[in-house]
């Protein structure tokens, strides 16, 4: 084709700002894109991301970015390898790269769902829960800073309302056995697994840990599977996902094991990321969707991880 024949498009980002100045960030929101994420037992499963990206523009004169270059470079960024703090900072920098000298800043803002198969509590059975996460990832002159955000769901039976319900299941009690005497082991044990034997139950609801914490870059991976095990453990009642009678009986167990209040839960998750060190600083919000009242009750905690070594 000879050179006169070739089409030249025209290219108005290169025509001079009008009211010029730098911008904080400029970029694309709700892009999807295939990504690679590690199992808690270190294995890469692909997952359906929404992500946003962007880049200051240093250049007050400049009237725009080269947009369609942060998009390349992203499409293929992570469906090859799992992301690592390590790989999110190549990418980053290979977005700053590609602005040839307009930006000196980059900031990635990955959303996903982890899909994580929980056992049974006493069946044997197993089945899948979903865990939102955010992954929110800056390179500011050459310094990476790392933020992770996730909820897990539990339940949460009110400590108040269990010493309201055996009190009233005690009164119940010395009713219908005053005049018993002698008082048999079995005749007992017939009227507690009775109608009789339930005078009141506490109220529990559905309850949400939402968790974001700024993370050390010096580690290889995301702890996002550790984090999510040790909430559950301390929180005691994680929502369960396949249930036969003898789970349920067994996590009617562990709510009773586990009485709290939003205060009490806030304390027990700040105990797991103040403990862990992969966390610099963390925020916590915990919610107990109340069935008591149309209400809910909610209590945040912030802190810091633990001291480096």
């Amino acid at each position: 084709m000879s050179r006169k024949n070739v089409r030249t498009l025209p290219d108005v980002a290169h025509e001079a700002a009008a009211a010029a100045r730098a911008l904080d960030w400029v970029g694309m929101s709700n892009i999807a894109l295939p990504l690679r994420v590690a199992t808690p037992g270190g294995e890469p499963v692909q997952v359906a991301a929404s992500v946003d990206v962007g880049v200051d523009l240093l250049d007050a004169e400049a009237r725009g970015i080269h947009m369609s270059r942060l998009y390349l470079h992203l499409q293929d960024a992570f469906a090859s390898e799992t992301v690592t703090p390590a790989g999110l900072r190549r990418v980053l920098q290979s977005l700053v790269d590609s602005q040839k000298g307009l930006a000196g800043a980059a900031r990635l803002v990955v959303r996903y769902d982890q899909m994580l198969l929980r056992p049974a509590l006493a069946s044997g059975n197993a089945g899948w829960k979903r865990y939102p996460v955010e992954i929110d990832a800056r390179l500011e002159h050459g310094h990476l800073r790392l933020a992770l955000a996730f909820s897990v769901e539990y339940s949460s039976t009110c400590p108040a309302s269990a010493a309201l319900s055996r009190q009233l299941n005690a009164e119940r009690f010395s009713a219908d056995f005053a005049d018993a005497r002698p008082i048999s082991v079995g005749v007992v044990g017939d009227w507690l697994a009775s109608d009789r034997g339930l005078a009141a139950t506490p109220h529990a609801q559905r309850s949400r840990a939402s968790v974001r914490v700024q993370l050390r870059t010096q580690f290889e991976e995301l702890p996002l599977g550790s984090l999510i095990e040790a909430l559950e453990a301390v929180l005691g009642t994680p929502v369960q996902t396949a249930v036969k009678r003898e789970d349920e009986q067994a996590f009617a167990a562990l709510n009773a094991a586990n009485l709290m209040f939003c205060e009490d839960a806030a304390r027990r998750v700040a105990s797991v990321l103040a403990a862990d060190p992969h966390v610099e600083r963390f925020d916590a919000e915990v919610e107990h969707y109340e069935s008591l009242h149309p209400h809910d009750a909610v209590a945040r905690v912030s802190g810091h991880g633990p001291e480096p070594v």
